[in-house]
């Protein structure tokens, strides 16, 4: 596939953007103006400014002595670079590669190569995007050839069609003037002393001239604007491998419109995924609203997975929360995170697969994208004696443990995070209590059982040994007690609680 580029220039880019929040400028003259050398330079003008023949670069002091009802606004250095940022968002719905002009600053540079053939072609395309960015009330100016460097030309300096047919680069460039080619001031101011004021005159002096007399950067530009060399491309947004997009012919306000644009973008998706045994952790759906905004869903497994009918019910989970407004136009779903899945053969003899089986993998997902992700827990066990530390949260559903869990002893249904202290009532010291006071109710003990001792773990810190009994109180209650220390010296020894049986 041959490759198109499209470069936007935002004529009076900083002067649209205030006539957007303060309509009632729109028929002043008006400029931005910096602190500079002792005094206000002039860094963007609007159209009724530049009628009166001030220009950016000027003095303040020279604006108004031209045109004294000129209106000066002060300028932020990074105002410029925050708006393209947005407005290359915003395009993003034309293409899926975005670049900010680092060069002047004030313009886009798209790679379109694919793109312009779900316009009708490069023609529709052009004149959708125009007026688009012309109904946010911005002035742009666009072109497209086959290098970024001619596109950037073209749109600045070609006056007939900023539109270059594939091939007819250098045809496009030969009339046009040095400034085409993206060039510092001095480089130019060098040019125009030597006569050259059109690019056709530059192109029959052999290489090693231009180099020496203009520098290496000087054949680079010009090279980028031939398309012999490549322009690299950094893009605002880092497009991910696994992406897919639709664009609506139509805004999309129902919830059934959306779950059709989803359905097809999951149908592509996972077609890609298996035929690359991959599979889903993460995955986004973004919607691009008329209005200019996003509306943006999430979902995650706990497997990698291209099955598309169960990713499809996870999301369907989150769609209640896209507010269409007054309608999505374009809906990209993004694989965020992307892990191996090599399909497995399932044997139906196989009665129970626990937590290995799809069955129950799916239903946790289903859960999490309810209650949340947070809520789903699942422990291994961790080789220590006390109970709090004897068990740990599993990074991932597949994790195996490396050890094995105690079953020689009973332990709680329910395990307190931190053992809580108690009063208690014993007759004999290494005998169970009588009676414990737990959070100011007292709990008259009928049955137990123990003590089981479960020494200190001396290597981590210098607590006490702990015994351990198994109580039921009146009301059948059973709870998991221990006291720690000796009963030598009194004072030293503690009771609490750690657990509760079901």
């Amino acid at each position: 596939m041959k490759k198109r580029f499209a470069s936007i220039w935002f004529k009076h880019l900083l002067t649209d953007w205030l006539i957007i929040r303060r309509p009632e400028l729109k028929e002043k003259p008006f400029v931005f103006v910096m602190s500079e050398h002792g005094g206000l330079m002039i860094t963007a003008v609007n159209h009724l400014a530049q009628q009166q023949g001030i220009k950016i670069g000027m003095r303040a002091a020279d604006a108004k002595a031209i045109c004294p009802e000129v209106e000066t606004i002060q300028s932020k250095d990074d105002r410029s670079l925050k708006l393209l940022k947005g407005l290359g968002e915003w395009c993003i719905r034309f293409s899926p590669i975005i670049m900010i002009d680092e060069f002047s600053k004030d313009g886009l540079f798209m790679d379109i190569s694919g793109c312009t053939h779900l316009w009708g072609g490069e023609d529709r395309y052009l004149k959708e995007l125009v007026g688009r960015l012309k109904s946010k009330g911005y002035t742009a100016q666009i072109g497209i050839a086959d290098s970024l460097g001619a596109a950037w030309a073209v749109s600045r300096f070609r006056t007939l069609s900023s539109w270059v047919t594939t091939g007819k680069d250098i045809d496009a460039l030969m009339p046009l003037p040095p400034q085409a080619l993206r060039l510092p001031e001095d480089t130019l101011s060098k040019l125009k002393k030597l006569g050259f004021y059109q690019i056709r005159a530059l192109l029959n002096i052999p290489r090693s001239v231009l180099r020496r007399r203009f520098g290496e950067s000087f054949l680079m530009r010009l090279e980028q604007a031939l398309g012999t060399k490549i322009e690299v491309i950094k893009p605002l947004k880092e497009p991910l491998q696994f992406q897919e997009r639709l664009a609506c012919l139509e805004p999309i306000k129902t919830r059934e419109g959306i779950e059709i644009a989803l359905e097809k973008l999951l149908e592509q998706l996972c077609l890609r995924l298996q035929k690359e045994e991959k599979g889903v952790r993460a995955a986004t759906l973004t919607g691009y609203r008329v209005d200019n905004k996003l509306v943006k869903i999430y979902i995650g497994t706990n497997v990698a997975s291209n099955d598309m009918e169960h990713l499809f019910k996870l999301f369907q989970l989150k769609i209640e929360n896209i507010r269409p407004g007054l309608g999505i136009e374009l809906f990209i779903l993004e694989a965020v995170k992307v892990n191996n899945a090599k399909p497995e053969q399932e044997a139906f003899w196989i009665e129970n697969k626990g937590i290995s089986s799809q069955g129950v993998v799916q239903l946790l997902d289903r859960i999490a994208g309810k209650v949340g992700v947070g809520a789903i827990h699942r422990y291994l066990p961790a080789e220590h004696f006390w109970p709090e530390r004897s068990l740990k949260n599993s990074l991932t559903i597949s994790e195996k443990p490396s050890t094995y869990w105690r079953l020689d002893h009973p332990r709680p249904t329910e395990l307190l995070k931190k053992p809580e202290p108690i009063d208690v009532m014993s007759v004999i010291p290494d005998s169970p209590p009588k009676f414990f006071i737990y959070q100011g109710v007292r709990h008259t003990i009928i049955k137990a059982d123990g003590p089981e001792r479960i020494e200190k773990e001396w290597w981590l810190d210098n607590e006490k040994h702990r015994d351990y009994y198994q109580v039921e109180d009146e009301r059948g209650q059973r709870y998991w007690l221990f006291r720690s220390g000796y009963y030598d010296n009194i004072e030293g020894v503690e009771w609490f609680i750690h657990g509760f049986f079901a």
